[in-house]
């Protein structure tokens, strides 16, 4: 009986756990999207890790510095919109991966009733995919430390059957 209720125990505990890397991560990715709404570069390079690579093309992290910059000149003040990231804690607990489909809008635009559809990804792919370009970003972590950091991301692009490079 005691060997059960240690058993319990422990399984709650990891279960917390996992629930608050899961938090975490969300958090990472809330945080990504600030800062790329405010165009920091270099707060966006904060969350990865030293040997980051984006693809497709592998790029480090120099290199993907140059392609954000080229993309906020090219988007000006904008927002991303996007539904609650589908979040995977790995059974080490010291990887993670986040997925998420987003779109970039003009800060001025509006698209009604997304808001209410963050916690269905689903209901709101359908929602956006008839009047937005739509991507998928799939990012890869690891846990350093106390921190999650982004080691690497894959950028996809909806082509109105799936997403496809």
């Amino acid at each position: 009986m005691k060997n059960m209720f240690l058993l319990g125990v422990l399984l709650l505990v990891v279960s917390c756990s996992s629930k608050d890397d899961v938090t975490a991560i969300t958090e990472v990715v809330k945080k990504g999207v600030s800062l790329g709404e405010a165009h920091d570069i270099g707060g966006i390079s904060e969350l990865t890790t030293e040997d980051f690579i984006a693809l497709p093309g592998k790029l480090d992290r120099r290199e993907t510095k140059r392609i954000l910059f080229m993309a906020f000149h090219h988007y000006g003040q904008f927002k991303v919109l996007y539904p609650r990231p589908g979040v995977e804690v790995k059974p080490d607990r010291r990887t993670g991966s986040a997925t998420l489909p987003f779109l970039i809008v003009k800060n001025e635009a509006s698209i009604p009733g997304l808001k209410e559809l963050y916690e269905n990804p689903k209901k709101w792919l359908e929602a956006v995919g008839e009047n937005a370009d739509l991507y998928r970003l799939k990012l890869e972590l690891v846990r350093d430390g106390g921190d999650w950091l982004v080691s690497q991301v894959h950028l996809q692009r909806f082509t109105g059957v799936s997403f496809a490079e």
